[in-house]
Order: C-alpha cells, then sequence, then structure tokens
C-alpha cells in the first residue's frame, strides 16, 4: 500500500480503524474487508459525485464480495442537512429493497457523512456504514467518533444517533479538489486539538501553517493523523460524550449559534467554530485563567489560516445568547462552555457571569 497509516478507535470490546494515506480509493480491499453483505449504498452529493462517485463504484463493483452497488446523491450544503433529504437516502433503500446487510457508504464532507451514517443508525433499526470522508473538516473530525445526525431550524445537530462506522478512508489526495475556504474551514478543527490537549501541536502548526495553506502533502499527512490520533483517545474515554469528550466542543457552542443565526450554510461550520474559539479564549481571559499572550497566539493562528475571528455584526446579542441555550451541552438552563486555562488545557465549565458572556460577545463583534 501507498505510505498509508493505520489508526484504531478503541470502544472497550469494539474497535475501528481509520486508514490515512494517498490513492486509498483505489484499492478494494480497505472496503471488502468492512463490508459485511453484498449490498452497498454510496451516498454522496451533487458537488462530489462528478469528483469520486464512478471511481467508487468501479472499485466497489470490481470485487467478487459486493454484488449489489447503487449511489444516491444528495444535494450539497449545510442548509440540506434536513430530516426532509434524509428521506432520499431511506427512499433509495427501500426502492431497491435492501435488506439490513446493507453497507452504506459516505462519500463526502461533514453533511454528507452525519447524514448517512443517521440513515444507517435508523435503517433497519441499525446496519453497517463506511466514511470516505473528503474535507479536511471531515478527515480531521465528523468522520471519527460516531456522531451522526441533522439539523433543526432551532439548533444544530440537534437530532441524531451515535452510530459508529465499521472504518473510515481519509484518502489525502481528495483534498487536491477542495477549494481554499473548505481546506481553512478544516484548519479550524485542526488548530482547536491543539487548544483543547495538545501544546506541542499547536506549536507545529504555528511552524508549519504555510505548508497546510499551501497543500504541502506530508505537512496535511501528519496534521489529519495527529488529529484523528487527539481525537480518537478522547472517543475512546468517553464514546457518548458524558464527560472528557465534551471538550471537542471547543468553540462550538458560540459557532453553532452563528451558524444557526446566519443561516445555515452562510457561515461554513469551521469559519463558526473558528471564531468561537476566540470567543472562548476571551472569556477565559476575562476569567483570569488564559493569560494575554496565549489569546493573542490563538487568534493569530487562526487568522493566519484565513478564518474568521469575529463574529457577524448583524447577529445582535440577545439573538445569540439565545440561540446558545438551545445546544446539547446546556444542563438545568445554564449554558456549560469549554474553555482554556492555558494552550493545551482545556475544561468545561458554567461557573461565568451572564454580564461577562455578553460582554464577550459584544466585544468580538465585527466593526
Amino acid at each position: 500500500m501507498n505510505n498509508i497509516k493505520t489508526l484504531r478507535v478503541e470502544l472497550g470490546e469494539r474497535h475501528y480503524p481509520i486508514y490515512i494515506g494517498s490513492e486509498l480509493l483505489g484499492q478494494p480491499e480497505l472496503f471488502t474487508r468492512h463490508i459485511a453483505g453484498k449490498q452497498v449504498l454510496v451516498v454522496t452529493n451533487d458537488t462530489v459525485a462528478p469528483l469520486y462517485l464512478e471511481k467508487t463504484l468501479a472499485v466497489l463493483r470490481s470485487t467478487n464480495k459486493v454484488r449489489r452497488c447503487e449511489a444516491v446523491i444528495l444535494p450539497d450544503g449545510e442548509q440540506y442537512k434536513t430530516l426532509e433529504v434524509l428521506n432520499r437516502i431511506f427512499d433509495a433503500l427501500l426502492s431497491k429493497q435492501f435488506d439490513r446487510s446493507v453497507a452504506l457508504v459516505a462519500l463526502g464532507g461533514g453533511v454528507v457523512g452525519d447524514m448517512t451514517g443517521f440513515a444507517a443508525a435508523c435503517y433497519q433499526r441499525g446496519v453497517g456504514f463506511i466514511q470516505i470522508p473528503t474535507t479536511l473538516l471531515a478527515q480531521v473530525d465528523s468522520s471519527v467518533g460516531g456522531k451522526t445526525g441533522v439539523n433543526h431550524a432551532l439548533g444544530k445537530n440537534m437530532i441524531g444517533a451515535f452510530h459508529q462506522p465499521r472504518c473510515v478512508i481519509a484518502d489525502i489526495d481528495t483534498l487536491d479538489t477542495l477549494p481554499d475556504r473548505e481546506l481553512s474551514a478544516g484548519i479550524a478543527e485542526v488548530i482547536k486539538y491543539g487548544l483543547i490537549g495538545d501544546a506541542e501541536f499547536f506549536g507545529w502548526l504555528e511552524a508549519h501553517m504555510d505548508k497546510l495553506l499551501a497543500r504541502d502533502a506530508a505537512s496535511l499527512m501528519y496534521a489529519v493523523e495527529r488529529s484523528c490520533s487527539d481525537k480518537a483517545k478522547v472517543v475512546a474515554a468517553d464514546e457518548r460524550e458524558g464527560g472528557v469528550r465534551a471538550l471537542l466542543n471547543l468553540g462550538h457552542t458560540f459557532g453553532h449559534a452563528i451558524e444557526t443565526g446566519m443561516g445555515y450554510g452562510v457561515w461554513l461550520h469551521g469559519e463558526a467554530v473558528a471564531t468561537g474559539m476566540c470567543m472562548a479564549a476571551r472569556l477565559s481571559a476575562h476569567l483570569g485563567w488564559l493569560g494575554h499572550a496565549d489569546v493573542v497566539r490563538t487568534e493569530a493562528l487562526i487568522q493566519r489560516a484565513h478564518l474568521p475571528i469575529r463574529s457577524p455584526r448583524t447577529l445582535d446579542t440577545a439573538r445569540f445568547i439565545e440561540l446558545m441555550g438551545v445546544d446539547k451541552k446546556v444542563q438545568d438552563g445554564k449554558i456549560r462552555l469549554v474553555l482554556l486555562e492555558a494552550i493545551g488545557n482545556a475544561i468545561i465549565t458554567d461557573d461565568f457571569a451572564p454580564a461577562l458572556l455578553t460582554a464577550v460577545i459584544n466585544e468580538c463583534r465585527e466593526c
């Protein structure tokens, strides 16, 4: 195989591999070893389909194991991550009479992965699925860990299920066709891992950001591998987000409010999270936990990744706080946030004054 790295997500008696490398889409054995039956439905979108669908179908159909291989193509965009569009996957499964031995293959970014995983969790009460993430954000974050679901008009990712994939196949070559804006959005989640628990990696990112933006293959592969390794450790310790896994949501409560308030798809997820991490850093500094120098380092690295550090001025403070209250981390009516005591040291807390939160939201708005 071509320079392939294999990580394992350990889940007690269960585990699954993450394959990271180049030219992986052309290696049928990576797929077939994780397909239990003879039926496959590939789920993709109308952006990714012209690029990689025929190649994926050809590889699957080239094996003796897969007897039926079909595809369903969804519209591309966060605004289509809904129950209505999800039904297109169920329509395909039922109209083509796929049974419970079917394997779903998610070929695309985070939206495709989340929706395919949710469909797999629900169809006949659960079937297997494989993740083939084609965006950096999906490769380092959403494809790993088994979180699946769709959005609701009132809140992001509020309808879903935990359903782990059989494997993740992260082909770095697919990043060659990724738009620059999407690449930067993925880097936001990479930076997150350095902030929450890997200060050494944060330093590496400061030294290698220009190479990542230039799509240097070795740098991208290292960033994906290190991010997946960091996330796999957290998921292994807390599969269903009962405790430490919530640290992976640094910046997300702020970010989800931006995505929902602006309308899904206006801001990319990584852009909203990037701004949310800056807001979390500033709130941490106001609480006396994070030093000013670390706030500056955080914002500087995010800006170097061509990501925003301020929230949209059109989203007023009252609405912002209202949307933050519709979040999975809210408990007993109190907003819980992931904040920073240092770069590489995050905590989960609701111990902050509402007035201070309001002040930070105002402080971090675009001029």
